[in-house]
């Protein structure tokens, strides 16, 4: 069975991003999460939130039938002490809608856990942006010819 700790971001990669509010639910997103529960990952929701608005997203999450390893700690019962701690947690991989390239979707997400991180890559990383996805060029890319 894995034991992969998956890092998983709220605004804007589970849901989408009507920060203070919560938004609808992106396409799949809670499909993915269970089957990757059901195929033993750890995961952890990763997210700028805290307070009341981190317990309506965990409790949103919950009634969607997700419930977190651990929620903003690199496990459960951590103990973060804002005065002298980092809030920079260990999982063995990061999804968030903030990396190079934004969110590809959860559909592509599942392919690439399954093809990159099932089948031989290891070590830290974020779950990059498939260049299967047709986008529009930007500034940097027109003028480094990527």
């Amino acid at each position: 069975m894995n034991s992969k700790i998956i890092a998983i971001d709220f605004d804007g990669t589970i849901v989408e991003d009507k920060y203070p509010e919560i938004g609808r639910p992106l396409i799949f997103a809670f499909d993915t999460m269970r089957k990757l529960q059901g195929r033993g990952y750890r995961l952890v929701l990763w997210t700028y939130r805290q307070g009341k608005r981190l317990d309506e997203a965990v409790e949103f999450c919950k009634k969607n039938g997700i419930e977190f390893y651990a929620v903003n700690a690199s496990f459960e019962g951590e103990v973060f002490e804002i005065e002298s701690q980092s809030r920079k947690i260990h999982a063995d991989y990061f999804i968030d809608d903030r990396n190079l390239g934004g969110f590809p979707g959860w559909g592509e997400v599942y392919e690439i856990i399954k093809e990159k991180i099932e089948f031989g890559i290891e070590g830290r990383q974020v779950i990059p942006y498939s260049k299967r996805r047709h986008k529009k060029k930007g500034f940097f890319s027109r003028i480094f010819k990527s």
